[in-house]
This record gives structure tokens, C-alpha cells and sequence, in this order.
């Protein structure tokens, strides 16, 4: 059974991605595209039409699903507007404060949200590695290490953030642990602290790092992107498992496990 996905930010790096894996499955398919500058396209074999004329074309073209990996402010209003059609929004962008986030909560009252700070396969992995080792080493310091393309604009990045999440729940601690974003001058650490640090170079698609070190050893949990399409993929194998769904919010957790 094919779906239908409506792809937001088409001439965004992510937009880009999700057009070109979009174009070589036979699952999916391309009902439109939007962008705040349609004169780029056609991207992928998919003309572009203004992001402007998103309502009018998600009631036109009815839509699975839509796939948004944008800037807070556009996805919100994006998402907001699927919601109203009663279309699935498949969420990758990142960087919402509260707001943002209580915006996406009040949207899956509407329709299906599924929000994630990575649609990597394996980072669902890894955070569920974080947790066992964090629970088997009670008492290591934590560091988390991220490092993105010098274009990305939030920092740390939401896959950080997740990771440093993770750590918190395996320490099952009274009150989330301090977060220091990098170090300079005297800083010593302190008991309990999750050391965080953001790196932004060249192309790097992603890469995270977790650190566990205790007395005389250390820990290291890596994963590294290698191309965005691996992101793409993941968003596109959300959009056909969370259209058709109920209304409320959903995780990419939940389509990784339900493959197993």
C-alpha cells in the first residue's frame, strides 16, 4: 500500500533528501511539495509550489502525511495547518522551546504527531544503550559530544539533548542533573553533572558521542551519519506507519519497534 506524503522545506537540505528517497520507493509517493522559494524546483522529479498555498493544497490533494524538517516558526504553522485537514505531521525539525512544544501537543488533539530529534535507526539504538550502560556504571561522569554541519542553527542538537534525557531517566535521579555546555576557565566538575558540547564544521551530517569514565576507565558510545538520507528513509518509513493513525502524539521509537 503506497502513501502519499506532502514534503515541506522541499529546498532545505532535508527537504532535498526526502524528495530523492521519496523517488526511488515504491511505498511512497510525492503529492506536493513546498517551499518558500519555489523557483528552485523541480527537485526529484517533484515541481514545487509555494509553502504559502500549503491549506489550499492539503485540501486539494488529501495527503497521508506530511514530512517537516524546517525552523521552529514554519513547522509550527505547517503542522498546524495538516492538523486542520486532519493530515499526519511526521516532525524532524528541532530547537522548540515550550511553546513550540506545547503548540505540537494541542496539533495531536487534531490529528496523528510524530516527533523526532533523529529518524536514525540507529540512534534509537543508541539511546537504548546509553540507558543500560548508564544504569550498569553508576556513579561515571557523562559527557556528550555532538557535531553537525556549520550550517545547522540549534545547538546542542535535539539528538543531545535526547541522549543527555536518556542519562537523567537511567539515573533515576530526584531532580535532572545540572547541564554544562562547554567549559572554560576554572570549572571543575561537579558530582552528577552532564557535560554537553557542540561542534559545528564543514558537512558533518552528524556524529554524537557519549562518554562514561570512571576511575582508571572509560566508556564510549558513537554514532555517525554518513549521509542524510538515512534520516529521509527513516521520516518516510514514519509517514507510512503513523497516516490513518488517531489523533495524538507518537514517536519513532514506536515504528523502529513495531519492525522488530
Amino acid at each position: 500500500m503506497s502513501v502519499d506524503v506532502a514534503v515541506t522545506g522541499a529546498t532545505g537540505r532535508m527537504g532535498r533528501a526526502v524528495l530523492d528517497a521519496a523517488s526511488a520507493r515504491e511505498d511512497v509517493s510525492v503529492a506536493f511539495a513546498v517551499s518558500r522559494d519555489p523557483g528552485d524546483g523541480p527537485i526529484a522529479g517533484t515541481a514545487l509550489d509555494p509553502a504559502d498555498d500549503l491549506r489550499e493544497l492539503l485540501a486539494d490533494r488529501s495527503p497521508d502525511a506530511l514530512v517537516d524538517f524546517t525552523v521552529p516558526a514554519s513547522s509550527l504553522e505547517y503542522v498546524d495547518s495538516a492538523a486542520d485537514a486532519g493530515v499526519a505531521s511526521v516532525v524532524g525539525t528541532t530547537g522548540f522551546d515550550a511553546e513550540g512544544e506545547r503548540a505540537l501537543r494541542v496539533a495531536a488533539e487534531r490529528a496523528p504527531v510524530l516527533r523526532a530529534s533523529n529518524f536514525g535507526r540507529g540512534v534509537q539504538v543508541l539511546l537504548s544503550a546509553v540507558e543500560a550502560a548508564v544504569a550498569g556504571l553508576p556513579g561515571y561522569d557523562a559527557e556528550v559530544t555532538e557535531t553537525h554541519h556549520n550550517a545547522k542553527r540549534d545547538a546542542p542538537s535535539g539528538t543531545a539533548n535526547a541522549i543527555v534525557d536518556a542519562i537523567d531517566d537511567a539515573r533515576e535521579s530526584a531532580a535532572p542533573a545540572e547541564r554544562v555546555h562547554g567549559r572554560e576557565g576554572e570549572a571543575p566538575r561537579e558530582d552528577g553533572e552532564i557535560g554537553v558540547h557542540a561542534r559545528r564544521a564543514g558537512s558533518v551530517d552528524g556524529e554524537h558521542e557519549v562518554l562514561l569514565a570512571g576511575d582508571g576507565e572509560e566508556l564510549r558510545l558513537t554514532h555517525r551519519a554518513g549521509d542524510r538520507g538515512v534520516f529521509a528513509e527513516g521520516a518516510l518509513d514514519a509517514a507510512a506507519w503513523v497516516a490513518g493513525r488517531e489523533p495524538g502524539r507518537y514517536d519513532f521509537a514506536e515504528v523502529v519497534e513495531g519492525d522488530r
